[in-house]
């Protein structure tokens, strides 16, 4: 694992997806057959790898990014995205037979979201670029992967990360089972409530397993944390929206293996990508060299203030904003 120090950031590299988010707003979510009046739409540059890479580069970290486009306007844009926020392209490849991947999103009134998404060039992406990538894992302090691309590809940048002593942090949605494997060489898992009642209820016992709600006290968390190190994951990351998250560190001391982080309140208006803030806000910490418990609470900070505007990307705040909010306690 990276021994990057707090304060000296080290590098991050993501691997993953690039999508384009064509976003409709309407006033409520359709039901299974239904048409609604939308109010508004959007193209604009998204996809969890992009997205939380940018997010990383905003709030301090030195990222590079790889993953594949297509030869087209949204792989142009896409590309400027994250170019603009100070991310490394140059592992990002075009290819010549697939169009950029895209996601199509439903926003309501209240900020909240339905997306699907069109692998496209996404679904190009293969071990074979984790391996031309092979220079830009030395020296990486955090590997951030998620499950937006092939399992085969991500098995192979955990394994690099690994390999270059990187604490590879894996965001573990679109949610899919993974194997042991993967679990074994992942640092430190990052799940939303469902994800982990999923992940908890998929060893031996197919369905899901219960995951304590907010107001659970202590005794509740510490047998979820127990599950996830028999399944072999010693540090987990549990999202609960906008009931702040829960740190399960089995290799802190006793007495700081479970942390509460608060949420942040604020008034939401599109929640889309907000979870790949938080992610890419982990890494960042982490990159400096930050305890998980706060790289928690200022990524809790980042994942809030993205929700005040619409988009992804162009609503993520930078290191600046969420250290104003957190000196301050104000958003």
């Amino acid at each position: 694992m990276s021994s990057a120090t707090a304060g000296t950031p080290g590098r991050i590299v993501v691997v993953g997806s690039l999508n384009a988010d064509l976003t409709i707003y309407c006033e409520r979510l359709p039901l299974p057959g239904e048409t609604v009046h939308g109010n508004g739409f959007a193209v604009n540059p998204g996809g969890k790898s992009a997205n939380q890479a940018v997010a990383a580069s905003l709030l301090g970290g030195s990222v590079s990014l790889v993953g594949a486009v297509g030869a087209d306007a949204n792989g142009d844009m896409l590309l400027s995205s994250a170019a603009r926020a100070g991310v490394d392209i140059s592992g990002v490849r075009t290819s010549a037979t697939e169009a950029t991947g895209v996601a199509v999103i439903a926003v309501d009134s209240n900020g909240e979201n339905n997306i699907i998404i069109s692998a496209g060039a996404n679904g190009t992406l293969s071990p074979s670029d984790v391996a031309a990538a092979a220079e830009t894992f030395d020296g990486a302090a955090v590997v951030c992967l998620c499950l937006e691309v092939g399992r085969d590809t991500v098995e192979a940048a955990a394994r690099a990360g690994h390999d270059a002593g990187a604490t590879v942090l894996l965001n573990l949605s679109p949610y899919a089972e993974i194997p042991q494997q993967l679990a074994d060489l992942t640092d430190v898992l990052l799940v939303n409530a469902h994800e982990a009642s999923l992940f908890l209820g998929s060893a031996g016992n197919p369905g899901s397993a219960a995951i304590p709600g907010s107001d659970a006290d202590a005794s509740d968390w510490e047998a979820v944390r127990l599950r996830f190190a028999e399944r072999g994951l010693q540090r987990v990351l549990v999202t609960l929206g906008a009931h702040g998250s829960v740190v399960l560190d089995s290799l802190a001391p006793a007495g700081q293996q479970l942390i509460q982080i608060a949420p942040v309140r604020v008034n939401a208006v599109d929640t889309t990508g907000a979870g790949d803030a938080f992610t890419g806000a982990v890494a960042a910490r982490l990159a400096a060299g930050a305890p998980l418990a706060d790289a928690a609470a200022f990524a809790s900070v980042a994942a809030a203030l993205a929700t005040t505007r619409k988009g992804t990307q162009a609503a993520y705040p930078d290191e600046n904003d969420v250290r104003r909010v957190l000196t301050s306690g104000a958003v």
